[in-house]
């Protein structure tokens, strides 16, 4: 390009000099510039423009024929022209690497705006099985350090500890995915199984706060057609809300009910609490990202349940309990509806 550049400078400059001064092929040299300031830099263009001005000026001196002053008006002309166009193109491309800059900053900020809301789901989605593995380890001290240990329920905790901590896996590596935007690992599954087995995960919190779980299984529901792992990660982050949400009526002995319904050829869950319901601010807001009115909560624990819901082609929704609070439901394929 600087070679082909170079070449139209040289032809402009001739055929400027072998004409009549009244011809001001000079001005071509304008749209060399505009070129130059496409592909050269703002050294190079700035050198090709100081170039262009004293040919032009050369030409004038050995231009054999024509009207001196019409020629001399043309080289000014000529001369003006290209130290503008010059200067807009300079200008031009001094934007262009303010917008560049510009965007690097842009996704920078973007990189690490997604890095935090990653680090701030792993913890919140893992400080679940975390604290239920302090529980157990805790109960199984105690069951060790009695004057008679009892042995049967202290392997019953480490059990325990061994279901939390590949569930703590299963979850780290669910983010993982969830990050990659990889789709989910979907299965056949038994949904009242599954569903049956966090309630019972869940045993531990909801005994610390003395709730109440009452399961409401349907029976004889098709299979469900889904990421069983991330199924259950939004059931249990929706029985956890719930029983941080009843608990904090005070006087009042937390319950929820936990639904699984066929409707309409959709798998539907349930979680019901008792606790205050949501004001409507709260139900506005209630899934956006780091929005929470909890003290201390991250404001992600929805957000990623309507993203794993989403992504296993189903949907969320929030509504008035029977029991007096809140309802959130979500919906699967059933698996006779997969691809």
């Amino acid at each position: 390009m600087l070679a082909a550049l170079v070449f139209a400078v040289a032809a402009i400059f001739i055929a400027d000099t072998l004409t009549d001064y009244a011809v001001a092929v000079a001005i071509f040299h304008t749209a060399v510039m505009l070129v130059a300031t496409r592909f050269l830099g703002v050294r190079a263009v700035a050198a090709l423009a100081v170039a262009c001005v004293v040919l032009t000026c050369l030409s004038f001196v050995l231009t054999p024929s024509g009207d001196y002053k019409i020629g001399l008006i043309n080289t000014g002309i000529s001369v003006v022209a290209i130290g503008v166009t010059a200067y807009l193109g300079l200008k031009l491309k001094g934007a262009e690497a303010q917008i560049h800059e510009a965007r690097e900053r842009i996704t920078r900020i973007a990189r690490l705006t997604t890095l935090g809301q990653l680090t701030a789901s792993i913890a919140h989605e893992v400080s679940q099985p975390l604290a239920a593995i302090a529980a157990s380890a805790g109960a199984g001290r105690r069951w060790l350090t009695q004057p008679q240990p009892n042995t049967e329920k202290a392997l019953a905790a480490v059990d325990r500890i061994t279901r939390d901590a590949d569930r703590a896996s299963e979850i780290l590596d669910r983010v993982r995915r969830l990050a990659r935007n990889e789709a989910p690992a979907s299965s056949i599954f038994d949904l009242n199984a599954a569903v049956t087995e966090i309630i019972a995960l869940s045993s531990s919190a909801a005994g610390a706060s003395g709730a109440v779980i009452n399961a409401d299984l349907s029976e004889s529901l098709p299979a469900a057609f889904a990421d069983r792992v991330q199924v259950q990660q939004v059931v249990s982050n929706l029985l956890l809300n719930g029983i941080e949400a009843a608990s904090a009526v005070p006087k009042l002995s937390p319950r929820l009910t936990v639904t699984t319904r066929l409707v309409q050829d959709r798998l539907t869950v349930a979680v019901a609490d008792n606790g205050p319901g949501l004001s409507a601010e709260a139900a506005e807001h209630l899934y956006d990202a780091f929005w929470t009115t909890k003290t201390g909560g991250f404001g992600l624990g929805l957000t990623i349940c309507r993203t794993i819901v989403e992504a296993n082609g189903g949907r969320i929704w929030t509504e008035a309990s029977p029991l007096g609070g809140a309802r959130f439901a979500f919906d699967l394929p059933v698996a006779g509806d997969k691809p």
